[in-house]
């Protein structure tokens, strides 16, 4: 899988370099697009079963949005949150992972909102290092955005990856008696999740806009969202949707944007 979570990688890469005020989410998602289909990958949202079938390989959610932004005509403006959710396959694989971007100048509030959904990705992937149960991890990380005046987004969690995008189990960044009940799992060598905070400036509440896949905050606050593949190892956990660590893994992420300039 780490094939698929690299060029995951490169393709969040390659939305930090290009993305600003004044280009429209469509652009952006056009850029991706063409990332992976040059390196052979399948784009995983494209054609997602739905009352309308997902039309992009990329979901693009900014400020009030949660998820399952579908790129348009929106025009990014300077102060935005832009929060970028991607997929791809390669050879039977699946990577996923999201990234908050901060356009231009934004406000002090919008920054420790998309710092504090980071970081409560990473703190989650520490806890992995030691913790039995998943919901050992969930309740501190729902602590932590707690603790910083935000809320949880409990609509939607991470889940499962492997073969194919959603598996089992479901993972959710919050705790809740009925999950712990019977749907607790162990973290164990072989686990393989997709960890992914949704964090609210203001209350948790999302409601979801006729075009019958974007999620918004109900309140209209401003929302942020982060996701890593991550795989157990015996030794801990792996980011596998994280930056290159070898020379191989640079050689080949150097292959992938070799790709999408030159058509090779």
């Amino acid at each position: 899988m780490r094939k698929a979570g690299l060029l995951t990688w490169s393709a969040h890469e390659l939305v930090r370099k290009i993305i600003r005020a004044g280009m429209t989410t469509r652009e952006l998602d056009a850029e991706v697009e063409k990332l992976f289909v040059r390196n052979y990958a399948v784009g995983m949202f494209k054609g997602v079963p739905g009352r309308v079938p997902f039309p992009n390989v990329s979901c693009i959610s900014i400020n009030e949005q949660v998820v399952h932004g579908i790129p348009g005509d929106r025009i990014i403006q300077d102060g935005d949150i832009v929060s970028v959710d991607l997929g791809c396959k390669i050879d039977g694989w699946c990577g996923d992972s999201a990234y908050s971007s901060l356009v231009g100048n934004v406000s002090d509030e919008a920054k420790k909102l998309v710092l504090t959904t980071r970081e409560t990705l990473w703190l989650a992937i520490e806890k992995l290092k030691t913790a039995r149960y998943w919901s050992d991890v969930a309740r501190e990380m729902q602590k932590y955005v707690r603790e910083r005046g935000f809320s949880v987004v409990e609509s939607f969690v991470g889940h499962g990856i492997g073969r194919t995008m959603h598996e089992e189990p479901q993972v959710p960044n919050f705790v809740y008696e009925e999950f712990v009940r019977r749907e607790d799992f162990q973290i164990k060598p072989g686990l393989v999740i997709a960890i992914e905070p949704m964090v609210n400036a203001g209350g948790k509440r999302v409601k979801q806009l006729h075009d019958f896949w974007t999620i918004v905050t109900a309140d209209g606050s401003l929302s942020a969202h982060e996701e890593h593949t991550v795989g157990m190892l015996k030794t801990g956990p792996l980011v596998l949707t994280g930056p290159p660590e070898t020379e191989d893994e640079r050689k080949l992420v150097d292959e992938f944007f070799e790709r999408y300039e030159t058509n090779k």
